[in-house]
């Protein structure tokens, strides 16, 4: 029997994150910043990274002592075009946002900006901050480490988080070019998403201790927690099918997140200590942003790349497909469908929910799936 699924309207769900975060302490205006993060993503469809993630990474953590509520956004080192902000382990979204705005304020006088964080902690989509730059005008570009899921290749011990490098451009399209996505063949909230709709994750995706394919998704999660377990990076296992190239690009990621700020790295990211009890997760972005008219006139930026997104979309197609996508285009569509209808709420995130509204005694709250 399938699972019932329920819609709830953006409005309510955004409210709804912004009185948890308060609940547990987030002030207010920070509370605005990280619902805004997470329902963006469930408006572009990622599931893996919105509502889904409030109450066992943010609230969870918090609770837990390993994230600090109230963020102290401390800049440590600043020069024309740069920045080294340290978060003292605060909200991610909060630090996020204020870096980029920072790196774009710079680009916006000098031509190009960018800002390393250290001592942060997960920030939702990091399409999100490229985004910001897209809105100005500007091409942008983050990326974050994260606790150790990836095996470098010829490896099988998880090293590696799944360091997202996303890029955003703007286009003459009623979507800009947004590159959004894990070094890794998936992350792990997709794997989350798997194991709450009761799934096996495809073969490939992970690996165990002697290089064997995985698939049992709700062992894996917590083998990964374990260390048992790793996700391969993009192009699969070994050299046959280029894994290699993932796994150098998640290098670059943890390289960029850790080696200009003075941050944590690697098994420095697992979120425990050496008597194995948790700890905040130290981790580590960074953030730039480019002023394209600087370069040339944005409307020709614009116009160029529309016009090479286009070209590639309209190229002949595999025999059976009917379409060609380009970056941030599914998103978009996901947009169009969802902006009427919601957040689908299944019924392990509807558990979530009602324990949330209990817990913080939001009773200003009713929805569809409580008996």
């Amino acid at each position: 029997m399938s699972e019932k699924i329920y819609w709830i309207d953006f409005e309510t769900m955004e409210k709804f994150m912004v009185d948890v975060f308060v609940g547990v302490g987030v002030p207010l205006e920070d509370a605005k910043i990280c619902a805004d993060v997470l329902i963006t993503s469930d408006k572009r469809g990622i599931d893996s990274h919105g509502i889904g993630r409030l109450k066992p990474i943010y609230y969870d953590r918090i609770k837990l002592g390993i994230q600090n509520p109230v963020t102290n956004f401390e800049i440590v080192r600043e020069g024309l075009t740069t920045a080294v902000v340290d978060g003292h382990d605060g909200m991610g979204h909060v630090i996020g946002k204020k870096a980029m705005q920072l790196a774009i304020d710079k680009a916006k006088k000098y031509g190009m900006g960018m800002v390393a964080v250290r001592n942060s902690t997960h920030y939702g989509i990091a399409g999100y901050y490229s985004l910001m730059a897209v809105k100005e005008g500007m091409i942008g570009i983050t990326g974050t480490n994260a606790r150790p899921s990836i095996a470098p290749t010829f490896g099988v011990e998880n090293m590696l988080g799944t360091n997202p490098l996303t890029f955003g451009m703007p286009t003459d399209e009623e979507f800009p070019f947004v590159l959004d996505c894990a070094t890794s063949i998936t992350q792990r909230g997709k794997i989350e998403v798997y194991d709450r709709e009761g799934k096996d994750v495809p073969k490939g995706w992970v690996i165990d201790e002697n290089g064997n394919a995985r698939t049992d998704t709700h062992q894996i999660l917590k083998d990964l927690v374990k260390g048992t377990a790793a996700l391969t990076p993009l192009g699969g296992i070994g050299e046959e099918t280029a894994g290699y190239k993932g796994y150098g690009y998640a290098t670059v990621v943890e390289i960029l997140s850790a080696a200009l700020q003075g941050g944590s790295f690697l098994k420095g990211l697992l979120g425990f200590d050496e008597n194995n009890k948790p700890m905040p997760y130290h981790l580590g972005h960074f953030f730039i942003a480019i002023n394209i008219s600087e370069f040339t006139e944005l409307e020709n930026f614009k116009k160029t790349t529309g016009e090479i997104l286009r070209q590639l979309r309209n190229s002949k197609k595999a025999p059976g497909q009917d379409r060609i996508y380009t970056a941030g285009e599914k998103e978009y569509e996901a947009w169009l469908y969802r902006k009427d209808k919601g957040v689908p709420v299944n019924e392990a995130l509807q558990r979530d929910m009602l324990t949330l509204k209990k817990e913080l005694n939001l009773t200003q709250y009713s929805f569809p799936f409580e008996e």
